[in-house]
């Protein structure tokens, strides 16, 4: 009924509890996951699950955030696209939260490199055809403009894709929709502090919404502060469903079908 569109399994914090993990899914109706890269040394170890597991698929990306590993071509990201079961590009975009505070010093203007990477993300999606998770923090505008430079504005022929982990505003919102882009929403939405995040949860479009983890990080109430896994998507579910005034079954359902629909590749 449940698929968690977003989750880290190749993680040290999860990886070694993976019998326990699918079985919890199992008990939790969580039928599928997508098991996200965020690095290309980390990509074999998220690509094995996907071949190990008939529920689990695999994206292929660098983390905006990652420094000092190996740096993604076009081609390194097509040729690992191209392996089975690998439905994805990403997890890519832009991060610039407390970047002085966080990098030593640097600011958003000596942040090119994550920029380039980005582009570099968006020009092997659009190549092979494959849909971008994209990931921004504090980066909202320049996230949208490079978006739009390199051709990604929602006509026909972009790769689209998902914003993940949603956390901007009903504006960036907006904005992502009318580039065709679907919005993730994760335990975040959940917690007390998050009421502004429950009003743009509120108005997505429901052909347009997807669902998940981001585990082992932002377990859900009533489990945050734990260490988080798949098996706790429907409580995100749950939540949605008492914003819009619908059964939790009912965005199950729907989640799992715009999942489908985006990615296209589970279905093959």
């Amino acid at each position: 009924m449940f698929v968690d569109s977003h989750c880290h399994l190749s993680f040290p914090e999860l990886s070694s509890q993976l019998a326990d993990i699918r079985s919890a899914m199992a008990q939790a109706q969580v039928d599928r996951a997508l098991c996200i890269c965020t690095t290309l040394e980390e990509f074999e170890s998220v690509h094995a699950l996907a071949a190990q597991y008939d529920n689990f698929w695999a994206s292929v990306g660098v983390h905006p955030d990652n420094e000092g590993v190996t740096e993604p071509s076009v081609r390194d990201l097509l040729d690992r696209a191209a392996r089975p079961r690998v439905v994805a590009i990403g997890e890519t975009g832009l991060d610039y939260y407390q970047m002085e505070e966080r990098k030593g010093g640097r600011g958003v203007a000596e942040l090119e490199w994550q920029r380039d990477r980005f582009r570099t993300h968006i020009r092997a999606a659009r190549e092979c055809r494959k849909p971008l998770v994209i990931h921004t923090r504090a980066a909202s505008a320049d996230t949208l403009a490079i978006l739009k430079e390199e051709g990604e504005d929602g006509s026909d022929g972009g790769a689209g894709g998902v914003f993940h982990c949603f956390t901007e505003t009903a504006q960036v919102a907006r904005a992502a929709l009318d580039l065709g882009f679907y919005i993730s929403f994760s335990g975040i939405v959940t917690f007390k502090s998050a009421a502004d995040l429950r009003e743009v949860a509120a108005f997505i479009p429901a052909d347009r919404l997807l669902i998940e983890t981001d585990s082992p990080y932002l377990a859900p109430v009533p489990f945050r502060g734990k260490v988080n896994n798949p098996s706790y998507v429907p409580h995100v579910a749950r939540q949605l469903a008492d914003l819009r005034g619908v059964s939790v079954e009912a965005i199950g359902e729907q989640t799992s079908r715009n999942f489908e629909r985006l990615f296209a590749g589970v279905l093959t």
